[in-house]
């Protein structure tokens, strides 16, 4: 078990670095002067000498990635060349609205997903297994910003129960709760309709497994047999599925971000690609990566508790 968890974390750590060599390779190792980028091409030649000293970018390659992978680790990122404020703090900013709204959306995916597809799986072939069939059909070929726009429409414009973007901040939870509500909504269903069918197929391999026919002869209960046995045993794909949505969601809401007007993580990618400043796109590429390397991580730890036979190998 010990050997197993530190073989898991060594990939997580192997993972992460070739991530971060990556990143920096394609944001400062390839041909052409990033100060040169950042500024245009009318700067004036010691305006660029300038801001290249300022980056560290007349420093050896080398010695730019290990300080800033010494700077990950502390906090230090650097300074944004179009905020003038710390990488940092503008991420943690920012992520107090995307993480929330991830959250959110991903509470939308499994409360809808799971649900119906059990419910699917449990009236296989009859009525309610059709009419999943074809929610999770319309689901997956509706784009996330498609259906934004089309709540915004319902909700915002016809209805006016909601704003139609904006962010009033977390002074006023009530409000800013209900901001999310529309994002969360464009981002989470389009999930919960794949989650509909991985968790319908799941469901319906494992009740066709001997255990489940010898609970069912013992006469248990339908709704245990179900929900106990046959879920519970389903779960592992269904982890993982949630896992990859989930980082799905905070690294994939650019575009749901910038219909909402949400100043969350996706906006600030959009905005620092947008004004080409490379100390924040670095940054929050990173943590993008970094992100869905330790979700990994974790949903591969939790098959250790799904499955309680992997916990016997070496």
């Amino acid at each position: 078990m010990r050997a197993l968890l530190l073989r898991r974390f060594g990939s997580f750590a192997i993972t992460l670095l070739v991530a971060s060599l990556l990143i920096f390779a394609a944001l400062d190792l390839l041909p052409g002067n990033a100060a040169a980028i950042l500024l245009g091409t009318s700067a004036r030649p010691d305006t660029i000498a300038a801001l290249q000293q300022q980056l560290g970018l007349d420093q050896p390659a080398y010695v730019r990635y290990l300080s800033w992978v010494a700077g990950a680790f502390t906090g230090h990122l650097g300074q944004s060349i179009t905020y003038g404020v710390p990488v940092g703090g503008l991420i943690a900013e920012r992520l107090a609205v995307t993480l929330p709204l991830a959250l959110l959306a991903l509470l939308v995916s499994v409360g809808v997903g799971v649900p119906i597809g059990v419910l699917a799986a449990a009236r296989w072939r009859k009525g309610p297994d059709r009419a999943a069939s074809v929610v999770a059909q319309l689901g997956i070929a509706i784009p996330d910003f498609w259906l934004g726009l089309l709540l915004i429409l319902l909700f915002s414009t016809t209805l006016h129960w909601f704003s139609a973007g904006g962010f009033p901040g977390w002074s006023h939870p009530g409000l800013a709760i209900k901001a999310l509500i529309l994002p969360a909504l464009a981002l989470g269903l389009p999930q919960a309709a794949i989650l509909i069918r991985v968790t319908r197929s799941s469901v319906l391999e494992v009740a066709n497994e001997d255990f489940i026919r010898t609970a069912e002869a013992k006469g248990l209960p339908v709704r245990q047999v179900l929900w106990r046995h046959t879920v519970r045993n389903a779960l592992v794909p269904i982890v993982t599925i949630v896992g990859l949505q989930f980082s799905f969601l905070i690294a994939g809401a650019v575009l749901v971000e910038n219909i909402f007007d949400l100043p969350g993580m996706g906006l600030l990618a959009y905005q620092a690609l947008s004004q080409r400043d490379l100390v924040v796109i670095r940054s929050v590429a990173m943590f993008f990566a970094g992100l869905v390397i330790l979700v990994n991580f974790l949903v591969d730890l939790s098959y250790l508790w799904l499955d309680p036979r992997l916990r016997g190998r070496r």
